[in-house]
């Protein structure tokens, strides 16, 4: 059983211990040219959606750039490299302990000593997430991006590089990386060593579902609100008695706000393409309705059950009226 002080991200399939990289092949390309020219920029930004590869594409050129041996591979796995530098979110003080909202001023002090020792080759820093910088570790690091040491290289990961400091970004060759196809997520997938392997009309629901993510298609495959959904969406012909039970679903003690979020964001997609595949107005005036609700009963922490029956009888009411 994982300790309560566990750090969450450390899984069998974090990025550092990733030995291939699926997709993103142009990027990869891009970089390794820029490299072997000698001359490569010092701070790339690595732009897209969330777990859709970004952290473990820049664990991979960093091992590229610090050698590629085995030693070297060890040692970053081990979070042991002295030459690789890894900017996150740390654990704070509390018992039992938690991740921190955001990346410290004082873990990015970590930065400007590790960057201020001797070195004889290459260094990597990898800020992951870039997003999770606040106002005063972005300035602090903000002079170190501009002009680091000699044989330096910064990859910062950004899931919503609209966030950050913009003379941050200006520093930066952003590279802009796609999500994946569904035939490289379940590739992805089928690799991981989960501890059960999931149902295979589960795993294509949830790939079907996650917009091209390895993180969304697991939090899927285990999720109330991704599984509320599917309830729904597997309904020919809603009746008020299902509505309740699926409305019920969200409304456990168990069930957090983030279910719910999933739940919605889900429906809401649904009914996009319904309201474009049948041009129905009255699923296009309940699209616009959803999105409405959903704010206002996140916003006010209003009662999970009758707001999911409240978002169902939404769409439900459309589909009658289509």
């Amino acid at each position: 059983m994982a300790e309560e002080n566990e750090d969450p991200r450390e899984r069998p399939w974090h990025p550092r211990y990733t030995t291939k990289l699926i997709g993103h092949a142009a990027e990869v390309s891009q970089f390794e040219k820029a490299f072997k020219s000698g001359k490569p920029h010092h701070a790339w930004l690595l732009c897209g959606p969330e777990g859709i590869g970004k952290a473990t594409m820049a664990y991979q050129l960093a091992i590229k750039v610090l050698g590629g041996t085995d030693q070297a591979r060890r040692w970053m796995e081990s979070r042991a490299h002295p030459d690789l530098f890894v900017l996150e979110r740390q654990l704070n003080d509390s018992k039992p302990r938690r991740l921190r909202a955001e990346i410290s001023v004082d873990d990015a002090r970590g930065l400007a000593n590790f960057l201020a020792r001797t070195a004889s080759g290459w260094r990597v820093v990898i800020v992951d997430a870039a997003d999770d910088l606040n106002s005063e570790s972005a300035n602090a690091i903000l002079k170190l991006v501009e002009e680091p040491p000699a044989k330096t290289l910064i990859f910062l990961v950004s899931h919503q590089p609209g966030r950050l400091l913009r003379t941050l970004k200006s520093r930066c060759l952003r590279m802009i990386m796609q999500p994946l196809v569904q035939e490289q997520v379940l590739s992805i997938i089928n690799n991981l060593p989960l501890d059960a392997r999931p149902n295979p009309e589960e795993l294509d629901r949830a790939v079907a579902q996650s917009g091209g993510s390895i993180s969304q298609t697991l939090a899927l495959l285990s999720s109330t609100g991704a599984k509320a959904f599917a309830r729904f969406a597997g309904l020919t012909k809603p009746r008020a008695g299902e509505l309740l039970a699926i409305a019920e679903q969200l409304g456990g003690r168990n069930v957090s706000w983030d279910e719910f979020g999933i739940f919605n964001r889900l429906l809401l997609e649904w009914t996009a393409a319904r309201a474009k595949s049948t041009a129905s107005p009255a699923l296009a005036e309940a699209y616009s309705r959803l999105a409405e609700r959903a704010r206002i009963a996140e916003g006010f922490n209003l009662d999970r059950k009758q707001a999911a029956m409240e978002q169902l009888q939404i769409v439900n009411d459309a589909l009658k009226a289509s």
